[in-house]
């Protein structure tokens, strides 16, 4: 007897258990992906905020269970079911996941490199597609040999207008109907990128351009016309199946090619904006199998493609952090942006589907169609010049120089005249190298039409430039290394400014009376008057009641490199919380009669070497708002004491000694510099991010109200074995001022660092022969702290740290007992 046909009718769906198997694999495909992603991308960041060393191996570990997991459902449904439909499905979505697991390797390229992993994207996704489209037929569709006729319901495959169908365009060359529809979806799709991102670099966005291009080449291949077929044949009267089940296998498809694109983070949005697509790459598909339609890979590439480079593009993925969350900042408008994604991409689908899907629908005209995509495009380009961030803002370079200033043999008398007459002497080192070692440099650098920002309290030039002007920077004589200096892309509009919702302290507040200040002020008599304190932070909000009044004024006591305010002033509310700790009034600051200057160095939580330069060369010789740093520098007009709550990471461009001759400088010069040890804590050695670790900084850790180090504070020995912190003060609920004239209760070294540094200023106030001997000062404040509490867990922790020295250094401060002995 004859044996039954072992295959379905081209175009059936099969039975419904395969269906219902179908769905489930769908479901499991996109719960793993998702939850993949974002699971890597939240370690990613975990690892970021605590301070460790990226975890290299993270990506591809992440890479390979999501194949894993995802073959596991797709590869039964590619095997086994009698329906072919089903079996293809099973094998695209094998094959997205395989697609995926190669391009998130590439995630191994460190963010900082992103040119290159741009490059690197576009060559991978390119040889992907080369792979894919050589595939045999029946792999991802029936084909010539799959049970497929030769010819589709558009018209025979030898026919010339067939073949132009299948290059994108008609037989006279001009783009398709389609093709000019799926250029009209891609720009909508793009439009809420270039509204609320920025460009990058010229050879980023080039990269970028080129990387998009790949991917939705990879896309075309991957949904090709051997695909779409099996949604088709024998069945050409019902296009709405086409564009259901057909978009929802591709829109699995794309989200697993999304999910390998970009570097972590630049992903995420892909996830959401990128399936939509797949219904309208159905509708478009519809489209063509009309006469006049045309179809092809184009359409998929252009749509694909300008659906990926917005996100590529107009965000760098560094800056999808948890850093900048809880301000308007990058992630709150990228989230803006993907929602808007989102949101266009469901209209489109659902456009598309109803207009042009539906069986009586004919192919709208060639004019209407290139009208649109013509208007979708004069939109986009009004809208990147004029509500956007036009220009590009890519990443700069710091160079830095081999010979640094010979600041050996730099002497003054004691006191303030002794320190000023050492700042002046240091200065006119500092300028007198970086003149004569940078002028080739500054030369060639005009020449090649490359803006640049020359500096000498470290002897560098951050250089505008990517990877090609790195290389030639690199191989100079001069040149001792080339950092990539991280520079934040504009936002839309500006950060709202952080307030305090605290009630202002009636007396001084717990962390005051643990140091003794109070009493310093009430029975020493000293407040710190005569002393100035140099904040670079955040800024300060100058017109707030307990800090008015200190701030030392004149034409160089402010500096803001980062918006050119003149006044000042302080968005995020960490500075204005440090200087309040450090000199306020009305009993929040340890030093209330110090006067106080400012600088911006960190407006957005991600800073970078020039920037943090910027504000500790003001510090060394102030000048007046548009001067020369180099020919204007007032040393004299130095503050004694400077207090900096910030840190230099290896993802803001700082490698550990890039900062070090800046720190040295000012320690020539009598200059005072108190850091903050971090909040990377409990991990031993993570007094990491420069200047923290630096031998001539006073680094502070933290203690709560027991006089326990916090969890928070970081921990030594530092990388060279150097037993870090020197010192812990109160650092967690700290009361403090914030912009607008309220209070705030705020946790960290950061909160630490000022108190430390308004000892000091007391110290001084007390005794001014003591201003500049940084050596006497450090000893004094190591003489007479106090010893601090520690639990089990911490005493656990001490062996493994090397010590209780690189716990609480030298213990807790004391400024009663520090002033006393600064007396004596």
């Amino acid at each position: 007897m004859r044996m039954r046909a072992e295959h379905t009718t081209p175009g059936s769906t099969g039975s419904p258990w395969a269906i219902v198997a179908a769905v489930l694999a769908g479901c499991w495909t996109v719960a793993v992906t998702v939850l993949a992603q974002t699971g890597g991308w939240a370690v990613d960041q975990v690892v970021l905020i605590g301070g460790l060393d990226r975890l290299v191996p993270l990506w591809p570990v992440v890479c390979l269970f999501t194949v894993l997991l995802i073959a596991a459902a797709a590869l039964p449904l590619a095997l086994v079911p009698r329906s072919s439909t089903v079996r293809v499905t099973g094998r695209l979505w094998l094959a997205g996941a395989l697609v995926l697991g190669v391009l998130g390797l590439l995630r191994t390229i460190p963010p900082v490199h992103h040119e290159a992993y741009l490059a690197a994207l576009a060559v991978v996704a390119v040889l992907l597609t080369v792979v894919t489209t050589r595939l045999p037929s029946h792999v991802l569709g029936p084909g010539r040999h799959g049970g497929m006729p030769e010819h589709t319901a558009g018209g025979p495959r030898d026919d010339p207008g067939a073949r132009a169908t299948e290059q994108g365009g008609r037989p006279d060359g001009h783009p398709s109907v389609v093709t000019l529809l799926a250029v009209a979806a891609g720009l909508a799709l793009l439009l809420p990128w270039v509204w609320l991102g920025a460009l990058g670099g010229l050879v980023e966005t080039v990269l970028a351009g080129l990387g998009a291009a790949a991917v939705g080449a990879l896309a075309a291949a991957l949904l090709g016309a051997r695909y779409w077929a099996r949604f088709e044949v024998g069945e050409p009267s019902r296009p709405a199946r086409l564009v259901l089940v057909g978009g929802l296998v591709s829109g699995v498809v794309l989200l697993l090619v999304g999910a390998g694109v970009g570097h972590s983070g630049a992903q995420l949005p892909l996830l959401v904006t990128l399936p939509p697509v797949g219904f309208v790459l159905a509708a478009l598909r519809a489209v063509a199998r009309r006469p006049a339609g045309a179809g092809g890979p184009a359409p998929t590439v252009w749509l694909v493609g300008l659906g990926v480079f917005g996100p590529l593009a107009f965000t760098d993925p560094e800056e999808v952090s948890l850093l900048l969350v809880g301000t308007r900042d990058v992630p709150f408008w990228v989230a803006a942006a993907t929602g808007a994604g989102l949101a266009v991409a469901v209209v489109l689908a659902i456009g598309y589907g109803l207009l042009l899907a539906r069986r009586s629908a004919r192919a709208p005209s060639r004019v209407l169609a290139a009208a649109s995509a013509l208007t979708l495009l004069v939109t986009v380009g009004l809208v990147g010049t004029t509500v956007g961030q036009p220009g590009l803002h890519g990443e700069r370079l710091f160079v830095l120089l081999r010979e640094q200033a010979d600041l050996s043999g730099v002497s003054g008398g004691p006191g303030r005249a002794g320190r000023d007459a050492r700042a002046g002497e240091v200065y006119r080192r500092l300028v007198d190298t970086a003149d004569r070692t940078q002028t080739e440099l500054r030369r060639d650098l005009r020449r090649a039409r490359l803006p640049h920002t020359p500096y000498y309290l470290v002897n560098a030039i951050e250089v505008e430039g990517g990877p090609a002007v790195r290389a030639w920077l690199s191989r100079r004589p001069e040149v001792a290394r080339v950092l990539v200096s991280q520079r934040l892309r504009p936002l839309p509009m500006p950060a709202d400014s952080a307030t305090g919702s605290a009630p202002p302290p009636s007396g001084p507040p717990w962390n005051i009376t643990m140091l003794g200040a109070d009493r310093v002020w009430s029975e020493l008599g000293v407040t710190g008057a005569g002393v100035t304190v140099g904040s670079s932070d955040s800024g300060v909000d100058g017109r707030h009641p307990t800090l008015t009044q200190g701030f030392r004024g004149g034409d160089d006591s402010w500096f803001d490199p980062w918006n050119g305010t003149r006044a000042p002033t302080d968005r995020s509310g960490h500075g204005t919380h440090t200087v309040g700790s450090a000199v306020g009034r009305d009993g929040i600051g340890v030093a209330p009669g110090a006067q106080w200057v400012g600088c911006v160095n960190l407006d957005r939580n991600l800073g970078n070497p020039a920037a943090y330069l910027d504000c500790l060369q003001f510090m060394l010789a102030p000048f007046p708002p548009g001067g020369d740093p180099f020919r204007q520098g007032r040393p004299a007009r130095a503050p004694e004491i400077l207090t900096n709550s910030w840190g230099c990471p290896p993802i803001e461009g700082c490698d550990p000694r890039a900062l070090r001759p800046a720190t040295a400088a000012l320690e020539a010069a009598g200059i005072l510099v108190v850091a903050a040890a971090g909040n990377t804590g409990p991990f031993c050695g993570s007094v990491q991010d420069p200047p923290a670790p630096y031998p001539d900084v006073l680094t502070v850790g933290a203690v709560d109200d027991r006089r326990r180090v916090t969890a928070f504070s970081s921990r030594g020995p530092t990388a060279t074995g150097a037993a870090k912190p020197d010192l812990v003060a109160p650092g967690k609920d700290v009361v403090s001022a914030m912009p607008g004239g309220g209070y705030a209760v705020l946790d960290g070294t950061s909160m630490a660092t000022p108190q430390v540094a308004g000892v000091v200023a007391l110290m001084w106030s007390a005794n001014p022969e003591l201003v500049g001997d940084l050596d006497r000062t450090r000893r004094i404040l190591a003489e007479t702290a106090d010893p601090v509490e520690t639990d089990a867990a911490s005493r656990d922790q001490t062996d493994e740290c090397g010590g209780a020295a690189n716990i609480a250094g030298a213990g807790l401060v004391n400024a009663y007992a520090a002033v006393s002995a600064a007396r004596n």
